[in-house]
């Protein structure tokens, strides 16, 4: 999961300050999340999966699928 969500930002071109200012977090904290060093809460998982377009399946690796599922 951690090394997804430094991906999608990397590939978004984002510093880890930018999506860290997005979630109203420090880029310290954001950091942490990245690295596994702190579990990331599911508010925070729900923001990233909103803000890459992707879904939580994919964040937590469940799935290779990046598309958010829409009905």
């Amino acid at each position: 999961m951690y090394k997804r969500i430094r991906d999608l930002r990397e590939d978004a071109d984002l510093s880890q300050a930018k999506v860290a200012q997005y979630l109203g977090m420090s880029q310290t904290g954001y950091s942490k999340y990245e690295t596994g060093e702190n579990d990331i809460p599911t508010a925070i998982l729900i923001k990233l999966a909103r803000f890459y377009n992707t879904s939580i399946d994919y964040l937590l690796g469940e799935t290779d699928i990046k598309e958010r599922y829409s009905k």
